[in-house]
């Protein structure tokens, strides 16, 4: 009678199951009702765009975003003069080795090389005027690239040397397997392999698989090829349009239509960075790992649960995490900074690099992507401090959707301004 009198009370006391006290925590059916309502929304706003605008992706744009002359490649050329660079360090490296020069020589050499590849691509990207600017990304990206990979290779080759002459007799083994082994070709071999690796850190062995997947690689390529034509077919059917309805509420200063244009660029904005985050950090740096037999595929980790700004820049560019935790954070708390002053170190050195992949390309300098980067620092403060869990997540996801779209529309918009105002013909298709 007693377990009959429970079961009732049991019965009767029953929490409903959207309440925050019920263990119920099976929403799927929930999830699977938004996905279906964000694809029917955005289908929608497909099929009103094609009914607006009709089709307005064209190859021979696209081929123009790189190209101003199809029988002129600048920016290909001074991707192929980087390799001097390249061998610079090689040869420094060698001497150094050998011992033919000090410690002090070879960092002013190895100074003058890093200094010389950042400098030289701005230059040439800026006074020719050949080179378009998605064409001056793509090589100043390159040579940026080069720049934090040479940087590590002169760190750890250092740190071995170091290690060796105060007789670390592991790590002398491992060096000597190294250097002692290989002959000049080799060296060069594996100094270009790991130019090529998807890594900014230099290792004396990187991990290797054991062979190539075909079927892996295949599918990479297929997903490159596939997504890429998609960021273009985004960019030019819906972002341009918006873009150029943009640029009359920005001159009048009209800002009840700048929120509205504000909005309507940052889904296809956010959806173009979420198709490039696959493309780059899981399709192709993979298909270049697999090529490679490259065995640490460690590229990204799940930045999209982030409830903290921080977290998020910890784990969406893992290969730029480490190489800024290893190369640059550790060595300033190493030097008696504190991690405050460590971390806004890091974020400056980001937002520099923001800055100079943007403004050099457009040929103005505003410091909306620096600012943008600096920024994360107080708003970062704000979430680890005000915000919780699923606010936490809600606000860093916020950031990535409208933030991003602000600095596209001050860029154009300043773009407009100063290359595009005194051209009629430009002026006119804006």
């Amino acid at each position: 009678m007693g377990n009959l009198m429970e079961q009732i009370k049991n019965r009767l006391l029953q929490e409903s199951m959207l309440s925050s006290a019920s263990s119920f925590k099976n929403y799927r059916g929930i999830l699977n009702w938004c996905v279906v309502m964000l694809v029917l929304s955005n289908a929608r706003l497909f099929l009103e765009n094609l009914l607006r605008y009709g089709i307005l992706v064209d190859p021979i744009q696209v081929v123009s975003l790189f190209l101003k002359d199809p029988y002129s490649w600048p920016a290909a050329c001074l991707v192929i003069v980087s390799n001097v660079f390249i061998l610079v360090a090689l040869y420094t490296e060698r001497r150094l080795a050998m011992g033919s020069i000090s410690e002090k020589v070879g960092l002013l050499i190895y100074i003058f090389n890093l200094t010389i590849i950042l400098c030289f691509p701005m230059v040439v990207v800026l006074k020719l005027p050949s080179i378009t600017p998605v064409g001056g990304a793509f090589a100043l990206g390159v040579y940026t690239i080069l720049f934090l990979k040479l940087y590590s290779y002169k760190d750890v080759n250092r740190w071995c040397r170091e290690r060796t002459q105060a007789k670390a007799r592991s790590l002398s083994r491992s060096l000597s397997s190294v250097s002692n082994t290989m002959t000049s070709d080799d060296l060069r071999t594996y100094m270009y392999y790991f130019v090529f690796a998807p890594t900014l850190c230099y290792e004396l062995n990187f991990p290797r698989s054991e062979s190539i997947r075909m079927g892996f690689l295949l599918r990479r390529l297929f997903e490159m090829t596939y997504f890429i034509s998609n960021v273009l077919s985004v960019v030019f059917q819906w972002m341009v349009p918006v873009i150029r309805s943009s640029m009359k509420p920005l001159q009048e200063m009209d800002y009840s239509r700048m929120t509205e244009r504000l909005l309507r660029l940052a889904v296809p904005n956010h959806l173009i960075w979420l198709i490039f985050f696959y493309w780059f950090f899981h399709s192709s740096m993979n298909f270049v790992a697999e090529l490679l037999r490259f065995g640490d595929r460690e590229f990204y980790h799940d930045w999209w649960n982030s409830e903290t700004i921080t977290y998020f820049w910890q784990n969406w560019n893992i290969p730029v995490h480490k190489w800024c935790l290893r190369h640059f954070y550790k060595p300033l708390l190493r030097r008696g900074a504190g991690k405050l002053l460590s971390q806004s170190a890091v974020f400056f050195f980001s937002a520099f690099f923001h800055e100079y992949l943007v403004s050099v390309p457009l040929r103005m300098f505003r410091l909306w992507a620096f600012m943008g980067m600096m920024a994360q620092l107080p708003l970062a403060w704000f979430v680890a401090r005000f915000l919780r869990g699923n606010y936490g997540n809600a606000a860093v996801w916020l950031s990535l959707i409208i933030g991003q779209p602000i600095a596209v529309l001050m860029y154009v918009h300043d773009y407009y301004v100063t290359h595009c105002e005194d051209d009629p013909t430009i002026a006119e298709a804006l």
